[in-house]
């Protein structure tokens, strides 16, 4: 129980822990859906190839999309790809880390659905059994009045009458069976390979220290979204509810007619007004908060807090038509 808290406050303690507990996710569906998925060849020469590959190449394709899809880092490589330049240059670098993040853990569902399919065989035999030599075997069942080609394209369907008496079908599954298992440990070891001498030699190559900037940089864009959109939900939601109240004053007069205790509510309603109002910033009005979304996204600030940290803080006030001081 222990490990699996541990496990669950990995996954969530930061969008990358999430995106790749996500592919995990992913993955694991891919395998589940192969085992109940009842994989029929069709046994025709002419479709038993062409609806092999696309039972072997849609669901990967499906799986890598719905993996771009679910990754954070899709979303806040494509802000930064597109937004404007303006008070923030961009850096390529982080644009190139996020993309090839966001293509790594994608891969991850389809290749298990490859590598699953060619460790099962059946796939592999339905695509490829007409390619098998029929000399190599003995008990090809020739008195069935069918042709070499639509017995070897019937060879997966071993439920067919001709092979009832017959091994021949058997010993064909067997042999291109190996074939496919061969292909699918040959493509695993060459991903392990690859990836282990990726992590051995890519730091012989690269400037750790440029690297370090570039993923510091990356999970800086995410969490400055996440805080941007946080933000934005905790103002809308004093902007709502103080429209709301305005919308209702009229009915205080009701409400105040028998309180049970006026005092308390009315320092109650004092405390939320003063909180709502600096949290709001003094932007009371569609359009100024409109003007605020549009600057942050054509001129978002320079990253450097030292002038927010060093300058005094300047407050400009005016007073709406109540005649009530606003801090803008």
């Amino acid at each position: 129980m222990e490990r699996l808290k541990l496990i669950l406050q990995y996954f969530q303690s930061n969008s990358e822990s999430i995106s790749n507990g996500i592919c995990i996710l992913l993955a694991l569906v891919s395998v589940k859906l192969y085992t109940s998925f009842d994989f029929n060849c069709p046994c025709l020469p002419q479709y038993n190839k062409l609806y092999s590959l696309g039972v072997m190449v849609v669901p990967p394709i499906i799986l890598f999309f719905l993996g771009v899809l679910v990754n954070r880092h899709t979303g806040v490589m494509m802000d930064e790809w597109i937004r404007p330049v303006g008070k923030r240059s961009k850096n390529p670098a982080v644009v190139k880390y996020l993309f090839s993040a966001m293509v790594q853990r994608a891969l991850l569902a389809p290749m298990v659905w490859i590598l699953v399919t060619l460790l099962d065989g059946k796939i592999f035999i339905c695509a490829f059994s007409l390619s098998v030599d029929p000399v190599l075997f003995s008990g090809l069942p020739n008195n069935t009045g069918l042709d070499v080609i639509n017995i070897m394209a019937k060879v997966p369907c071993k439920e067919d009458v001709i092979f009832r008496n017959s091994s021949f079908h058997k010993a064909v599954s067997r042999y291109v069976r190996c074939y496919s298992q061969a292909v699918g440990w040959s493509i695993l070891l060459f991903l392990i390979m690859l990836g282990a001498l990726g992590r051995l030699i890519k730091p012989c190559f690269d400037d750790h220290a440029t690297f370090l900037q570039t993923r510091y940089w990356s999970n800086y864009l995410d969490m400055e979204q996440k805080l941007f959109d946080e933000t934005c939900v905790l103002h809308a939601r004093d902007f709502a509810r103080t429209c709301v109240v305005q919308f209702f004053e009229d009915m205080r007069e009701d409400v105040e007619m028998c309180p049970p205790h006026p005092q308390s509510i009315e320092h109650f309603e004092e405390e939320w007004e003063e909180e709502a109002r600096e949290r709001l910033h003094g932007i009371t009005k569609q359009e100024q908060v409109d003007n605020l979304l549009n600057k942050w996204y054509f001129g978002k600030p320079e990253l450097d807090v030292t002038k927010a940290a060093y300058r005094p803080r300047m407050c400009v006030t005016c007073k709406n038509e109540k005649g009530n001081l606003l801090l803008v």
